[in-house]
């Protein structure tokens, strides 16, 4: 099942079309695309619809937000081995975890404001949508208070996230558009694995990052339980799983999105997102002091 928000409406996306949650229930469920609090009625009234009216024609570029109204953003860092290389930091023991502000959701079309000379960096990521409240799950139960799967760019302003004393990662992380999600949330089932699936960015014809979830250190389930373990997730929250390695921090020379990019970002099974760069007037708060940190800033960042 594809789960989806056109233009502000619960719909299923079914071969080339969109079928109207609202309409095909007969008012059982409403048009507000939050419809995880409902999660378990709503899959059981989709599994046991014989047939759903026809799907209509639409355009991608009016599809929003999949999970527009999350509670809690959680967001993973140092998840990828090749990532943490080249961050020059240890495979972490324990997933290294901050937030992102709901605020900085954002679809996956559509222009994305660049902060006037930031240095704003691209982090593609597999996003997990909680469908069943989960408090102290075991890893092995965890796939069942999954929703499902969506695209996500954890789009990161590294000049405010080292800005020090300490850094500021969740600001850095949360500017307006800065956390892209989407096309779609895609339900477990539909996958071949899960677990171990392709993901990637590119700008044109050049790849920017190349991966399969496989690869992570904390595969979903992990994820899930140490949360919970600590704190409830809640129906429709978010979990940015982590990014693979070739973010442009991590080049020589380093290298950030700039006015006028297009970034395309694909999962596989999902599809993709595209997003372009346009220059905004404001200024990064805490410019002038970030410069200073130098080699500091480098060790501190996911």
């Amino acid at each position: 099942m594809r789960v989806a928000n056109l233009n502000g409406r619960l719909v299923l996306l079914v071969g080339d079309g969109a079928v109207d949650v609202e309409h095909a229930s007969s008012g059982r469920f409403g048009p507000d695309p939050f419809v995880y609090e409902r999660w378990d009625e709503f899959t059981a009234w989709a599994a046991d619809v014989p047939r759903l009216p026809a799907p209509e024609p639409y355009s991608p570029a009016d599809l929003c937000a999949p999970v527009p109204t999350p509670r809690q953003v959680f967001a993973i860092g140092l998840n990828y081995r090749a990532h943490a290389a080249e961050s020059g930091l240890e495979i972490p023991r324990h997933p290294v975890v901050f937030t992102k502000f709901p605020s900085c959701i954002t679809g996956p079309y559509g222009d994305i404001a660049l902060p006037d000379g930031g240095h704003t960096d691209w982090e593609v990521e597999l996003v997990a949508v909680i469908g069943r409240t989960a408090r102290h799950v075991a890893e092995a139960d965890a796939w069942d208070h999954v929703a499902g799967l969506t695209a996500g760019q954890d789009l990161s302003e590294r000049r405010t996230q080292l800005a020090g004393p300490a850094p500021q990662f969740s600001l850095g992380k949360s500017l307006p558009g800065f956390g892209p999600t989407g096309p779609c949330v895609v339900t477990p089932d539909e996958f071949d694995d899960p677990g171990d699936v392709a993901l990637g960015c590119r700008i044109g014809p050049e790849h920017l990052q190349r991966a399969r979830t496989s690869d992570m250190i904390f595969s979903v389930p992990r994820l899930v339980a140490a949360l919970s373990a600590l704190l409830p997730l809640l129906p429709g929250d978010l979990i940015f799983t982590g990014t693979p390695a070739g973010v442009g921090l991590g080049r020589t020379p380093r290298r950030w999105l700039t006015p006028g990019d297009e970034l395309v970002t694909y999962v596989e099974t999902i599809g993709e997102m595209r997003h372009r760069f346009v220059p905004a007037a404001a200024m990064v708060p805490g410019n002038a002091e970030v410069e200073s940190w130098g080699g500091v800033g480098w060790l501190t960042w996911v």
